[in-house]
């Protein structure tokens, strides 16, 4: 089984850093919803006559995707990299035709970009592989019923932990954030947004997605407590430093456990629960290739597809049987592939909070510099 690690990609995947909407309201002075409109796109284009440019995190698909797509269904195919969503978000909110056609986005910025006017409805006669996903992967909480988003991995958040080091497996956010003595500078957490905030606002019984003020105050105190007993923060190297025995646990992105390589590695999710995140495709309503454009949101995530990126990055699937297969294949080697789309619909899903956003980071700027 080929596996290849991604940590730099992923860490700025999710590392939304909580200036979803600062970043469009500034760029764009708002917007209204780009899903109000039906799609009115045609089923019979000569797609040989259309050319895309999708533009994606580096090694977040089978290099040979564009060749693939091509051999499909004739159109053409141009690859282009983003490094941050912010990076994205950027070129399509600069003003005229960024010259992108489809766009690999978490699902915070879909919505963000949605709310500003920026993305075309999701045609589903164009994709007909949407009836291949689970249902609670089309009801996903920044956009219920794919209407203008569809879902490329999905997973949740909870504490990488090395089985062998620690006393009993951890069961709760308060075995880290208030850790054992010799548990103590032996921790991690990560520190982009909203992630910093998660342990905390599920260990405080608040909502993932919280905007009231005395509940992020309260999160705030929490993780200045907390920061004492942290050996650091870390998105990109945690697992590394999990399998060297360096810490001994870490919060972490239910995949990134897969990369240590070290079976003594184990991830849960904390009694309290944790996120539902996804990262998704979306098609911009400048592109002047929107068939194009939805044939290749439907081809990624067709069985061919989806099965590359289980079996490379090791993240889930939101393809039903690509996940079953992925679930009987990998899932000894590492259990939460195997994790049920019911068990991960009981995460909260993670949403764009607004001006809310800004409070997001200033508790990470804080809490990290104090």
């Amino acid at each position: 089984m080929k596996t290849q690690r991604i940590s730099a990609r992923r860490a700025v995947v999710l590392g939304i850093g909580g200036a979803v909407s600062a970043v469009l309201l500034a760029a764009c002075g708002g917007g209204s919803s780009g899903g109000d409109s039906a799609p009115s796109l045609d089923p019979n284009a000569d797609l040989s006559k259309q050319s895309i440019v999708v533009s994606n995190w580096d090694a977040y698909m089978d290099p040979d995707a564009a060749l693939k797509f091509t051999d499909t269904t004739k159109a053409n195919m141009t690859v282009a990299n983003h490094a941050t969503n912010e990076e994205i978000v950027g070129k399509l909110t600069a003003g005229g035709d960024p010259g992108i056609d489809v766009a690999f986005v978490s699902g915070q910025y879909a919505q963000a970009l949605n709310d500003a006017g920026l993305l075309e409805p999701i045609d589903p006669n164009l994709v007909p592989n949407l009836a291949n996903l689970y249902p609670e992967s089309k009801n996903l909480a920044f956009d219920p019923g794919n209407k203008f988003s569809v879902p490329y991995a999905w997973g949740t958040t909870g504490i990488c932990y090395r089985e062998d080091l620690v006393a009993s497996p951890p069961t709760s956010w308060n075995d880290l954030l208030n850790p054992a003595p010799e548990y103590e500078k032996k921790t991690l957490m990560l520190s982009t947004q909203p992630w910093l905030n998660l342990p905390a606002a599920k260990a405080l019984g608040f909502s993932a997605n919280t905007t009231n003020d005395g509940e992020l105050e309260q999160i705030k105190q929490q993780l200045l407590k907390t920061k004492p007993t942290l050996l650091g923060f870390d998105d990109v190297t945690f697992y590394e430093r999990l399998a060297s025995g360096e810490v001994v646990m870490a919060v972490a992105w239910d995949g990134w456990c897969n990369y240590s390589g070290d079976p003594n590695v184990k991830f849960v999710v904390p009694s309290e629960g944790a996120d539902l995140w996804a990262d998704t495709m979306v098609v911009l309503k400048s592109s002047k290739n929107k068939e194009a454009a939805m044939a290749y949101i439907n081809f990624m995530i067709g069985d061919e597809m989806q099965g590359w990126m289980t079996n490379n990055i090791l993240y889930k699937s939101p393809n039903k049987a690509v996940a079953e297969k992925a679930a009987a294949e990998l899932g000894a080697d590492y259990p939460n592939i195997a994790m049920t789309p019911a068990d991960l619909a009981k995460g909260e899903g993670l949403i764009d909070l607004g001006e809310a956003s800004k409070i997001y980071q200033q508790i990470a700027t804080e809490v990290q510099a104090s």
